[in-house]
């Protein structure tokens, strides 16, 4: 029989006396459970939001569950001036969009006038928090990126389960995520002056950076939603997607345009015996917090 060292005992049962309910606060002053909804977006396929001075672009890794079903849409219009890219449980990801298309239409019918994005992401927050606060609900497991347009220009907002919502520059969300945010942190001062275009390919370059070394963007398993000054929130076909695909493929995952391979002619080395001089696994550097 193992005996189990009292502090890691005392460590198991804080964490299943005080993760059972939403409304349970542990001794640290942690809410576990949605702690665990934050859990989820993570494990969510990733997604990038950047804007420009006249546009927001959202673009999203989309996935199956197998090779027999189709992929699933992770980009969703909200109203013509407004969209959504998810991470997370997408089942949840439903619920809210229909909540927010409901506020848009509500405020159209009742002000003659598309609602303002800030607006819009309050009430979403106030809606989350109840879910925080209530035994007998959960949090949302899911993020959203949502990206509009009104009379202060373009915006780029992100949603957590935890009901908190931020003003972004740009922000990438989902699994591996981190490797995005390093490129868009980056490249942060180029995005502001970028035409559509440019912007657009800023964002594959971000999103690409995600994905293992085997697996590269196609027009299957990427979306990329727009919405701009005069530019309705529109989702682009697979035709004009691809384009932008053949424009990036020149360039490296990480973003450095890749070498020719040179020829030498000296006989081949040893590889040096010193472990720390070796370069670090690519792996490592794709790895989340």
């Amino acid at each position: 029989m193992r005996i189990i060292p009292t502090r890691e005992c005392s460590c198991a049962c804080f964490r299943n006396q005080y993760d059972s309910d939403v409304t349970v606060w542990s001794p640290q002053g942690r809410l576990h459970q949605v702690e665990y909804a934050m859990e989820a977006v993570k494990l969510g396929s990733a997604t990038v939001g950047l804007k420009s001075k006249t546009h927001a672009v959202l673009i999203a890794l989309k996935r199956a569950s197998s090779e027999l079903s189709a992929h699933q849409k992770k980009i969703i219009p909200i109203d013509k001036h407004m969209g959504i890219s998810i991470s997370g449980l997408t089942a949840d990801a439903r619920i809210l969009s229909r909540y927010m298309r409901t506020e848009c239409l509500n405020y159209k019918y009742a002000h003659d006038h598309a609602l303002p994005v800030s607006r819009l992401i309050t009430s979403l927050g106030n809606k989350m928090q109840t879910c925080t606060q209530r035994y007998d609900r959960r949090p949302y497991g899911v993020g959203l990126l949502v990206a509009g347009y009104d009379d202060k220009g373009p915006h780029i907002y992100q949603t957590c389960p935890s009901a908190n919502y931020f003003d972004c520059k740009a922000m990438a969300i989902g699994a591996r995520s981190q490797s995005a945010r390093t490129y868009l942190e980056k490249h942060l001062n180029e995005f502001l002056l970028c035409d559509l275009d440019e912007l657009v390919k800023h964002g594959l370059r971000a999103l690409r950076d995600t994905l293992p070394n085997e697996v590269d963007l196609s027009v299957k398993n990427v979306s990329i939603g727009i919405v701009g000054k005069d530019y309705d929130f529109t989702i682009l076909n697979e035709t004009t997607t691809a384009s932008f695909l053949s424009q990036i493929e020149g360039d490296d995952k990480r973003g450095r345009p890749t070498e020719p391979a040179v020829q030498d002619d000296k006989p081949p080395q040893d590889p040096p015996t010193d472990e720390g001089a070796q370069d670090p696994q690519v792996s490592i550097a794709m790895d989340t917090d």
